[in-house]
């Protein structure tokens, strides 16, 4: 990828993650359009709500390449073979942004249900999901999800919700613009005043969770769903940089920004792993307890694997793609070199695959929270739970 040094104050490296979580009706269910008797004789679904991070935004990206032209040394799934056409991955979503892709989460949680819906969407906050009726708003030409949610659960057997939602609500995809624009323009650090402002935000943010998972129930109850027919898990948020310690370039010079494309300093990158990503986990994981919910604790799920990661490599000619080896996120790419900005700092196709894994491990895990890892050297096939209290 052509990062030229520049200038530092070039107004195209403001271009950042701004706007993703970063996060007409479709509905993607087996036999959405005949509404079952009772909700235990359709095929059986897990579904999937939320924003950016479960919707599967970056699927389209298998590692990171410095290289901008033709498939991108492999990592483009986009390339054609003469251009790129985004909606081989994220289907007719590529148009309106809301980025579900073929290895989202939930579609990658394979031998599970018969039916692997995914209702979310890039960008989504708490009221996208709320039904109409009680305060939801639509977003991006899309109803709702909460009443797309009761489509679904009338034309199927609906076993599992699992939720990611409250990111957008606390303003991530802005912290990470502000992180990043402090290290490359005005080289002062972001944590302690974007540390206020999540403050500010977070208990208006997690009644928003609160109300969603109440939501969701309200729509299963009128659907004819007893609450043991089916299960809600509420997950949190994996770090998409690493800590200080564990980044494989130095903080000073432009290699992080115009190679690694992870342009924070290392006060910031402690912050965000070892403060931000917690913090927001703990807050969820309350909600998940007040409400009566599963958790699924995903802080270190890409430990090793994010970018700009020492466990992890770049993907070139000589170092082809693997999940293995490559970084399990999309990567900051700020000159817009190769496709939207709205795909930085999300789970890429590898790491979608690892979360896909999480799902189906939780699947089986009927009762009690767990927190989900990644063993070092394999793919999505060695991610593991560890129950929590």
């Amino acid at each position: 990828m052509s990062r030229s040094r520049g200038n530092q104050t070039s107004p195209r490296r403001t271009r950042l993650a701004a706007g993703a979580l970063v996060l007409p009706l479709t509905l993607i269910a087996a036999g959405a359009g005949t509404a079952s008797a009772s909700p235990t004789a359709g095929p059986t679904a897990i579904v999937s709500l939320g924003d950016s991070y479960i919707s599967g935004e970056a699927g389209r990206w298998k590692g990171n390449s410095l290289t901008n032209s033709g498939s991108r040394d492999g990592t483009d799934r986009a390339y054609t073979g003469s251009g790129y056409d985004p909606s081989r991955v994220y289907g007719p979503t590529a148009a309106n942004g809301c980025h579900r892709s073929d290895s989202a989460e939930v579609k990658s949680a394979t031998g599970t249900t018969e039916a692997l819906i995914n209702l979310s969407c890039s960008g989504a906050t708490t009221k996208n999901i709320f039904r109409a009726g009680n305060g939801g708003v639509a977003y991006k030409g899309e109803a709702p999800q909460a009443d797309q949610l009761a489509s679904v659960a009338a034309a199927n057997n609906v076993k599992v919700i699992v939720v990611s939602i409250g990111g957008n609500d606390l303003g991530f995809a802005d912290i990470i613009t502000k992180c990043a624009t402090d290290y490359l323009i005005w080289y002062s650090y972001c944590h302690d005043d974007q540390q206020v402002a999540v403050d500010s935000k977070m208990d208006a943010a997690m009644a928003g969770v609160a109300k969603s998972i109440d939501e969701i129930r309200a729509v299963m109850t009128g659907a004819g769903y007893a609450a043991g027919d089916y299960r809600i898990v509420l997950q949190s948020y994996p770090s998409p940089i690493p800590r200080a310690a564990e980044n494989r370039y130095s903080e000073s010079g432009w290699s992080r920004a115009n190679t690694g494309g992870c342009p924070f300093w290392n006060k910031d990158s402690d912050w965000a792993r070892d403060s931000l990503v917690p913090q927001i986990a703990n807050r969820l994981k309350g909600v998940a307890t007040a409400k009566g919910v599963q958790f699924l604790d995903l802080r270190d799920m890409l430990q090793g694997r994010e970018v700009c990661a020492k466990s992890s490599r770049l993907v070139s000619a000589t170092a082809p793609t693997s999940s293995t080896t490559s970084e399990w996120a999309r990567w900051i790419d700020s000159q817009s070199t190769q496709g939207p900005v709205q795909e930085s700092m999300h789970p890429n196709h590898y790491g979608q695959l690892g979360l896909g894994r999480c799902l189906t491990l939780m699947y089986a895990k009927t009762t009690g929270n767990h927190t989900c890892r990644n063993t070092p050297a394999t793919g999505a096939s060695g991610m593991y739970l560890t129950a929590t209290s």
